[in-house]
């Protein structure tokens, strides 16, 4: 299941409508300088222990995160790293508890990107511009080098990345006699009914999680809030137009979603064949390819997400960054440790051994590519674009939540939940104005 900020809020929806080592201190180096010069000037000279706070599946991805660190204390024999794999349910408190109170904060930490700007806003994380930890940004792709960025200043780096993307099953499309994926909701609608009529497969499976919403709101130019502007827009008329176009997709073109286990039967119906197409991300591949209709790999098919009325298709820029704790008494090993892990060969290693996105231009090797899901997704990343970036970014969710699953069920128009939700979001955004 996608591990990301918005998906553990359906349990709430669903409600309404039915011991680490410390690294904190000063934020003083080992030689009691601020850490921004020696790791650059004299990366062999710099030691110290950093401590590493990992989100990684503990059992799929971390070996390979495990087989990195140990590369990299074979280059600094001088620094060790004490690998710690947090849950990533868990690490949000954890990392907030830990930070506030100055005791047990990482070093170093594997950060969800929706979670960067919140980091910041408290002062937890050390700016990174002009360190060791942050080198050849030309590099990195906009989008995920995006989500590191708060009040104009980088807080983190890009480490792997995904977004949302449309799959489908070229054989149920051959079967309707569709040629090619639809570029705008209209198109989609078109061939969900095309595909119904002449395969008696749905043309979808709509994913519930306000997260899958994102691309419906981005597709006619609106969003949750505008942070320049300070103003709450989720009741915007173009916001209120991507929630009637996302329940109509629902209506005319969804399996009816069974609220208790949607992600699952989700999966299960298009692993299965019953349904056509999904909006979906890189980390529900090794699922479809495990499932009877994609035995043979060349039948899951890749593009972006349909646009809406504007002409434009986006979907939200996800993934981890590394952020270095500001209270770190290891700032020099750290910047070390987080240039290393986000380099070009590391990158690609972990993208090799994973198979997750690489957020480095450089790290899309031919070996990389090799992996369909890798180079599917790759072009479909040119189209992602970061999340409104607020501290109460997470938060803004739950609200959304409620409010859409109550307008995918009918108990809610449209405008209804729009409003609804933007008087959530005025309790956590007090100094925005609204529609």
């Amino acid at each position: 299941m996608r591990r990301g900020i918005a998906a553990t809020a359906l349990v709430a929806a669903l409600a309404v409508s039915m011991a680490a080592c410390s690294s904190g201190g000063s934020g003083k180096s080992d030689s009691g300088k601020s850490g921004t010069g020696k790791a650059a000037a004299d990366p062999a000279g710099v030691s110290g222990t950093v401590t590493y706070w990992d989100t990684s599946d503990a059992t799929k991805e971390a070996p390979a995160y495990k087989e990195l660190i140990a590369k990299f204390e074979q280059q600094y024999p001088k620094i060790k790293v004490n690998y710690q794999n947090i849950p990533f349910a868990d690490i949000e408190q954890k990392f907030k508890a830990t930070a506030q109170s100055g005791k047990g904060a990482p070093d170093v930490m594997r950060a969800d990107v929706g979670l960067i700007p919140e980091y910041a806003s408290l002062s937890y994380l050390a700016p990174l511009d002009g360190t060791a930890a942050l080198t050849k940004t030309e590099d990195f792709l906009p989008g995920p080098l995006h989500t590191t960025q708060y009040n104009s200043k980088s807080y983190g780096v890009p480490s792997v990345t995904d977004t949302l993307g449309l799959l489908y099953n070229k054989d149920l499309f051959k079967k309707a006699g569709i040629a090619a994926p639809p570029k705008t909701w209209d198109e989609f609608k078109q061939d969900s009914a095309q595909i119904k009529e002449k395969t008696g497969a749905y043309g979808t499976y709509m994913n519930p999680d306000a997260y899958f919403l994102l691309p419906f709101l981005f597709g006619e130019g609106a969003d949750m809030a505008d942070a320049d502007a300070k103003k709450i827009t989720i009741n915007s008329p173009e916001a209120v137009k991507a929630l009637a176009t996302a329940k109509d997709v629902y209506t005319s073109s969804s399996m009816k979603i069974d609220f208790a286990s949607a992600y699952d039967n989700m999966q299960k119906a298009f692993t299965t064949g019953k349904v056509a197409m999904l909006i979906q991300g890189p980390w529900s591949t090794a699922d479809d390819y495990a499932g009877a209709a994609f035995k043979d790999k060349d039948n899951l098919g890749y593009a972006p997400v349909p646009a809406g009325s504007t002409g434009t298709a986006a979907a939200p820029t996800g993934g981890h960054d590394l952020v270095v704790y500001a209270g770190s008494k290891n700032l020099d090993a750290s910047y070390l440790f987080t240039q290393f892990m986000t380099s070009t060969d590391s990158q690609a290693y972990i993208a090799v051994k994973n198979g997750t996105l690489p957020t480095r231009d450089s790290a899309y090797t031919a070996e990389v590519k090799a992996n369909a899901s890798i180079a599917g997704f790759q072009g479909i990343l040119q189209t992602a674009r970061p999340r409104v970036a607020l501290p109460q970014v997470g938060s803004l969710f739950t609200p959304l939540q409620q409010s859409y699953v109550k307008i995918l069920q009918g108990s809610a128009t449209p405008q209804q939940g729009a409003d609804e939700a933007a008087k959530e979001f005025k309790k956590l955004l007090p100094d925005f104005s609204t529609n």
